[in-house]
């Protein structure tokens, strides 16, 4: 699955924030500073949260389907999916058919979905809504990304306690105090200067005797470093009988996976998957339609994943989903849906309580729309919130949401 949008605004240079120590520490850590934790340091016994955004504006009217609601299929005559081809239907929602990979895990109760979800600010333009979403703090003058202050307050002190994956690097979600390692993949981690030739050493003299403000970036990637290098000593084996597809969202998965199994320390990971700004050719729910393909990618990578950690593995661990914006209700005249507001998001794991959609639905009549668009009636931020007290330990979530308080869907079960 590309990770490429297809708006103008997007083919623009994203600026990086992974500059590190020049051009041969590119997409390593930054320095790991101190903050206020709500744990014992290095007492982190919560859920891994493994952070999935789906960038370019999901469509989660054709992902989770409100086969219940007429206006649905009066809005989109020829990209709504048919009510008989829907999974998992109860009449009032059902699955798009592409999501058959997760089948087996919604109705053992591991996967569920929330409609309705938005942001309390929303905007169109791709920019400006994830940099919203990922610093989750509107209103406020905090910069920091909403992953790094909750990796932070965790205490978390091993070297790939917070990991982003993948070519596409989140801008802002990991921003901040908080000691990170943005990294493609475990097997291309490495440090080395144009000419190939190991670094580290250098790097480690160049540092011995520098100011810790100087010194902790290349002292938190020295870490990372040899973590890593412990790691790629064994070679990794899927288990199960699990099969990732050759794809960038498959391989940072099994990386995910990887990490996980090696009892690396990791308190959370974020992984990008793009491609999802689909202003036409949406498409019908078919196989070689360009929605049914990508949902088929995304379904068959997370399949893999809880396959290949399987239920014990997946039982400390929750995945969930996160995109800027949906799209709107309305179908356009290329077949696909133009930048909307509210959404659906995903979530599976061990301590998820699934099988259904849980949502403050609006409906989609004329005049439960707003400007055209699903009427979010659920804050993202409270959906996560409530992953967080049930699943991470955590307690008020003002350090992480300020302000926010958790959604009372029960979607979570407390760790015990």
């Amino acid at each position: 699955m590309k990770t490429e949008l297809c708006c103008d605004e997007n083919r623009a240079a994203r600026p990086t924030r992974r500059g590190v120590l020049a051009a041969g520490l590119a997409g390593l850590a930054g320095a790991t500073l101190s903050t206020t934790t709500a744990f014992a340091a290095g007492a982190y016994t919560g859920d891994t949260l493994v952070v999935l955004s789906l960038r370019g504006g999901f469509d989660g009217l054709s992902a989770v389907v409100p086969i219940g609601d007429p206006a649905y299929y009066a809005a989109r005559p020829a990209i709504g999916v048919p009510k008989n081809l829907v999974i998992a239907g109860d009449g009032t929602f059902g699955l798009h058919p592409a999501l058959a990979p997760l089948l087996p895990l919604w109705k053992s109760g591991g996967l569920a979905a929330v409609h309705a979800v938005g942001q309390p600010n929303p905007t169109r333009s791709h920019f400006a809504a994830m940099d919203a979403m990922e610093n989750a703090a509107p209103g406020t003058s905090i910069r920091s990304g909403w992953l790094d202050r909750m990796l932070g307050l965790t205490g978390a002190s091993a070297p790939l306690a917070g990991v982003s994956l993948g070519h596409s690097m989140p801008a802002r979600i990991l921003l901040g105090p908080a000691g990170d390692v943005a990294m493609t993949g475990i097997d291309e981690f490495l440090l080395s200067g144009n000419d190939k030739r190991p670094m580290a050493a250098a790097l480690r003299a160049m540092y011995a005797d520098a100011p810790a403000t100087l010194a902790a970036p290349a002292r938190s990637a020295d870490r990372a470093l040899s973590a890593v290098s412990t790691i790629k000593t064994v070679p990794y084996a899927v288990s199960g009988g699990a099969t990732y597809p050759a794809t960038e969202l498959g391989g940072a998965l099994r990386d995910v996976a990887r990490l996980i199994k090696a009892k690396a320390g990791l308190v959370t990971a974020a992984v990008d998957c793009g491609d999802w700004d689909m202003h036409e050719g949406l498409g019908t729910a078919v196989k070689g339609q360009r929605m049914h393909d990508n949902l088929t990618d995304l379904a068959q990578a997370l399949a893999a994943f809880t396959t290949d950690l399987g239920a014990d593995g997946m039982r400390n661990v929750t995945v969930l989903t996160i995109s800027e914006f949906g799209r709107r209700v309305q179908e356009n005249a290329s077949r696909g849906a133009d930048h909307g507001h509210g959404n659906a998001m995903l979530l599976l794991g061990g301590g998820i309580r699934g099988g259904k959609v849980y949502t403050n639905w609006p409906g989609l009549s004329p005049g439960a729309l707003v400007a055209g668009d699903l009427a979010a009636t659920t804050d993202y931020r409270a959906v996560i919130g409530e992953v967080l007290q049930k699943r991470c330990g955590f307690g008020a979530l003002d350090g992480v949401f300020p302000g926010v308080k958790p959604s009372a869907f029960g979607l979570a079960a407390a760790r015990t």
